[in-house]
């Protein structure tokens, strides 16, 4: 039996669900509300210490981090395989999805001030003290604290989508050449890796950027992925939304 602790807008959650969604594999999905903090409470923190999303769980056994948990699926249930033949590439896969999971904090700078950051906001002092006190992660606590009282300025903002659009865009733009894929021949990991990202960057962070002017291949690519079947049965609805 597999489960998944996840969240609808968590870029490393939608990476699980599409990964599930391409092996066809049936799971028990349980939503976790970051904006009430359960993932912070101790019955969450007991399958994952480290207070974060998603969180698998197969056989009664937890795993954390989505991309070892991509890597667990492919190994477990291997067709359709999502990672290389060639130990090479399966190594540069690798690269790509550590090089991606390095620009998280690029993308939390938008994310956060949309949902979290209005929670936030409206505790006191306090409140927030108490909230620091049950994170785990430092580099989550100063995320928190900046969402509550330190909202990054447009300067930041521009800084991160510069950085979104020179480390991934124009990277992917040259790795996408020989096949149209990331990596080898053919969608992979990799790929999936890349997804929420590109995904958020099209719907807001810089939507110019995606398209045939700026970077050709990556448009063709986002298409490719937008018209697979699993991408539609993994929910990627709009990160805002708007009555």
């Amino acid at each position: 039996m597999i489960i998944l602790h996840h969240g609808w807008r968590s870029s490393a959650s939608r990476r699980v669900r599409l990964c599930l969604e391409e092996k066809g594999l049936g799971y028990e999905g349980h939503v976790v509300d970051m904006a009430r903090l359960e993932h912070h409470s101790p019955e969450y923190l007991k399958i994952n210490p480290l207070g974060v999303i998603p969180t698998l769980i197969h056989d009664g056994k937890p795993l954390h981090e989505s991309g070892t948990i991509c890597e667990y699926l492919d190994e477990t249930y291997p067709d359709p395989p999502l990672r290389p033949d060639a130990p090479y590439e399966r190594a540069v896969m690798r690269n790509w999805i550590r090089h991606i999971d390095g620009l998280i904090g690029n993308l939390i700078i938008f994310n956060w001030r949309h949902h979290l950051a209005k929670t936030a906001s409206q505790w006191s002092d306090q409140e927030l003290a108490e909230v620091l006190k049950n994170i785990p992660s430092k580099e989550r606590q100063e995320a928190w604290l900046r969402a509550a009282r330190k909202p990054y300025s447009e300067e930041e903002r521009g800084a991160a989508r510069d950085k979104l659009v020179t480390s991934l865009l124009d990277r992917m733009e040259a790795a996408l050449k020989p096949s149209g894929w990331m990596v080898g021949n053919a969608y992979s990991i990799a790929d999936i890796a890349a997804v929420p990202f590109v995904k958020r960057i099209d719907e807001e962070i810089a939507p110019d950027e995606v398209g045939p002017r700026k970077h050709p291949r990556v448009a063709e690519w986002w298409a490719k992925i937008q018209a697979r079947p699993a991408y539609s049965r993994a929910k990627f609805d709009p990160f805002v939304t708007t009555l």
